[in-house]
């Protein structure tokens, strides 16, 4: 059995995929195995090498499912996920796995994850907003400001370990999100079990960010606030929960200034939509987004509270001791929108 098990879901299965396995090829760590999950329905995905397997599946089951395939075929000890259009520095699996094993209490373990063609950050571990939305630690940032090894909240699943253990005991990535959030999610149930995660400064990738599923389209839009809404009812104490709407609507009025301002996700969005790249998406579209993910995560709420009351029953942290871990690695709503 290999020490690690590094699973890249692909959904264009093409040169970006390519160049990111031949970055696995050059890792100093050598006792790993790769599992790419063609998640593509077509089944045109092709790998080669000893240690690189394929999953096919008849259609796009989503990045947690996928990622979910590859640990239920593994052994190792270490799960490690990689974005199909991300590229490692070869020393990034061994420091991954030195760190693991030098601090075996810790069960996630986040890289540097630098943009592609840019000397700025995408992310060093991921930060919370107070009605759940989630925005990588050290976006745009300078990656001489994250030079030590650090306590994170949870690491970006674009390129993260997470030890075997733990996800055995806490379960691992919930199918039902498909896409976005998954990362966010299983970082605050392991959070609540009592696991921490490490910032590892030498693991090192570059990401060609949304590459995969696209930036800043209508199907992003949808799945980041359905699966913010089943992240925060599945996670957030009672306090913070009656606060999360609060916060919500403060975001929305800053996604607003800042859609006026012409900057963030928002702005990007009608941006996107005036160069006609996703079918004409308005402004006006999004508050029926908002709506719709409302009455889905309203449908599922059966489910999510038993979920809920799973997670609460196996907690090995108060409310009070969780809600200020969460405080220590907080954004501002106006952050978020303007990200």
């Amino acid at each position: 059995s290999p020490r690690a098990t590094v699973a890249v879901p692909t959904l264009a299965a093409g040169d970006a995929l390519a160049e990111c396995l031949r970055s696995l090829e050059s890792q100093t760590l050598t006792d790993f195995e790769v599992v790419v999950i063609d998640n593509s329905g077509t089944g045109l995905a092709r790998v080669s090498g000893a240690r690189t397997r394929l999953i096919s599946n008849s259609r796009n089951v989503g990045f947690g499912a996928a990622v979910n395939q590859a640990f239920n075929s593994s052994q190792a000890p270490y799960l490690v996920t990689l974005n199909d259009d991300a590229v490692a520095r070869p020393q990034w699996l061994e420091e991954l796995v030195k760190d693991a094993e030098a601090h075996p209490k810790i069960g996630m373990f986040a890289s540097q994850v630098r943009m592609a063609g840019s000397a700025a950050l995408d992310s060093t571990g991921m930060l919370i907003a107070a009605d759940g939305s989630s925005k990588q630690r050290g976006h745009g940032e300078a990656a001489e400001k994250f030079s030590c090894g650090e306590e994170s909240l949870f690491p970006s699943g674009s390129a993260a370990l997470y030890r075997r253990e733990m996800l055995e005991r806490i379960g691992t990535f919930d199918e039902s999100f498909f896409l976005y959030c998954e990362d966010v999610d299983l970082g605050l149930r392991a959070q609540w079990a009592g696991w921490g995660c490490r910032y590892v400064k030498d693991a090192i990738v570059e990401h060609k960010y949304s590459h995969s599923a696209g930036r800043a389209s209508t199907l992003k839009a949808y799945y980041v606030e359905r699966n913010r809404l089943h992240t925060v009812i599945k996670n957030f104490p009672a306090s913070m929960l009656l606060r999360a709407p609060w916060a919500a609507v403060t975001r929305y009025f800053w996604h607003c200034v800042s859609m006026m301002e012409g900057r963030g996700k928002a702005a990007e969005f009608v941006h996107i939509g005036k160069a006609g790249q996703t079918g004409g998406q308005t402004a006006a579209l999004l508050p029926f987004l908002v709506l719709r993910a409302h009455i889905s995560a309203a449908v599922r709420l059966p489910r999510l509270l038993r979920e809920r009351r799973r997670i609460f029953r196996s907690r090995t942290i108060t409310p009070d001791q969780f809600e200020e871990l969460l405080r220590q690695h907080s954004i501002s709503a106006r952050r978020v929108a303007s990200l």
